[in-house]
């Protein structure tokens, strides 16, 4: 799965909460609309989620993330546009791909749900595991590590062993390191500077950077410029994608780079 050009796989949170954009597309026709525009934007992949991830997001029933994010996907997947589902929860993952997704990408790297490997293995889907010490509403106390490059890869080989032992093939793996998921400003920086040692595990690298508070600026929305700019230092490193909100300035600098 890895190779050029860097994939760009567009956020679309229906939620009502989410840090960046949450409210903007957070009922079934807004979710739509946003999700087509992205596909005339050149999107490669969209990420539905339906439960917040941002520091301190209290979480949401099964039934609730189910509700807001089956039906979208019900109708997004019938473009042909390959969909992620952004979750935790096993059950939801399965009632995703069953409407039409075809990757799961889970924050937590299937630490929140432990039939989540098992379940991904079953439906033979790509699965995108993200480095993850807890959920959002304690995350920011476990930002403490001393090398913070060689822990997050520690911990990734655990869950990326787990995986495989389920049967997830290791062609369907693909990791996220993390960035602000229970990491300071420091903690990003460093991790960026230092992809190569990530990257050197051998499987595809997801980055999800996208307008978080280590970029810098008061608002998500004043940071659009430095995620541009981190989209574009990223050309070069043999990432496999990156995850944004905005598509067009990302998908421009991946084809005039490629």
């Amino acid at each position: 799965m890895v190779g050029t050009p860097m994939k760009i796989m567009g956020i679309l949170n229906v939620t009502p909460d989410s840090f960046a954009d949450g409210g903007k597309h957070d009922t079934y026709e807004k979710a739509v609309a946003r999700g087509l525009e992205m596909i005339s934007e050149g999107v490669d992949i969209i990420d539905i989620g339906g439960e917040s991830t941002r520091p301190g997001a209290a979480r949401v029933s099964a039934d609730e993330e189910q509700s807001r994010v089956i039906p979208v996907i019900e109708k997004l997947s019938q473009t042909g546009i390959p969909i992620s589902i952004d979750s935790m929860r096993a059950q939801t993952a399965e009632l995703a791909i069953t409407a039409g997704a075809s990757i799961v990408n889970d924050v937590s790297g299937g630490l929140a749900d432990d039939l989540m490997h098992e379940t991904v293995a079953e439906m033979g889907c790509p699965y995108i595991l993200m480095h993850w010490r807890g959920h959002s509403k304690d995350m920011n106390n476990q930002a403490v590590y001393g090398d913070v490059v060689k822990e997050v890869i520690a911990e990734l080989n655990i869950q990326i062993d787990a995986a495989l032992l389920s049967g997830i093939a290791r062609n369907n793996l693909i990791i996220d390191p993390g960035l602000g998921f229970a990491k300071e400003a420091t903690h990003n920086w460093e991790i960026l500077n230092r992809l190569d040692e990530i990257t050197d595990l051998g499987y595809p690298v997801l980055i999800g950077g996208s307008r978080k508070r280590f970029l810098g600026g008061e608002k998500p929305d004043e940071r659009e410029s430095a995620t541009i700019e981190l989209t574009k230092s990223l050309l070069a490193k043999k990432i496999w994608g990156v995850r944004v909100h905005s598509v067009s300035p990302h998908k421009k600098l991946v084809l005039a780079n490629g």
